[in-house]
């Protein structure tokens, strides 16, 4: 790769809209000032290098192309507990990884691997876990298995989690599961967070269950949604 591809790249893996930052302020009650100030930290962090180096390109940018986000609602939000679903590569693990280390605390549980189907070659073929650097590795849990036989095992703790990120494909019956499972885990003020929320009706479903609109974090593509337990 060209260093000015990969400059093209890395530019891309920090690009965010001001809308999104603005929806991060109200989600974590944390103040713009401090946001722009986490923004500047990732700017200057070796991150999308890391990322680069192990195999992250475009593809992973146009997938997940709010990996900057994730990294902002980890700063603010200050989580003590995270659990993902839908790992394969570790490209969205990376970003809430990076951010559990500059917060100095939290630990993140993924459940995995993730399904390939409508994914590109380049993403789909990527070893699971991939793109954690082994310095990011400490706060790290990988489970593997299928959501319904692992996720409440997981989600249980009189502790509760503090944010859940779904990003486990586009089947409905999953994504319903998941999200109320994740959802009765959360502590008060707790944080949802889900990819992909164009692909079936069970976010818009879920939101409005919650008395609310279908929420959104970013608008993508893809979409990414979020709702927060107490607001």
């Amino acid at each position: 790769m060209s260093p000015a591809a990969r400059k093209g790249i890395r530019h891309r893996m920090l690009l965010f809209r001001q809308a999104a930052l603005d929806r991060i302020a109200r989600l974590t009650d944390v103040p713009e000032p401090d946001l722009q100030r986490f923004r500047r930290e990732l700017k200057a962090s070796n991150l999308p290098d890391l990322l680069l180096q192990r195999g992250a390109g475009v593809a992973f940018t146009r997938e997940l192309p709010q990996g900057a986000l994730l990294y902002l609602v980890v700063r603010a939000a200050r989580p003590g507990r995270v659990v993902e679903t839908g790992v394969r590569p570790g490209y969205s693990t990376a970003w809430i990884l990076a951010a559990l280390d500059a917060n100095g605390e939290g630990e993140l549980t993924s459940l995995g691997p993730g399904p390939v189907a409508g994914r590109s070659s380049s993403v789909g073929n990527v070893g699971v876990g991939q793109f954690v650097a082994p310095s990011l590795r400490s706060r790290w849990t990988l489970a593997l298995g299928n959501s319904e036989d692992r996720l409440r095992e997981i989600l249980s703790g009189s502790s509760g989690v503090d944010l859940f990120f779904y990003d486990n494909g586009p089947d409905a019956a999953r994504a319903r599961f998941e999200l109320k499972a994740a959802w009765e885990a959360l502590t008060r003020r707790g944080i949802l967070l889900a990819h992909h929320v164009d692909a079936n009706a069970a976010w818009a479903d879920f939101c409005r269950a919650q008395g609310m609109p279908p929420q959104l974090l970013d608008p993508g593509p893809p979409p990414l949604g979020a709702l927060r337990v107490s607001l």
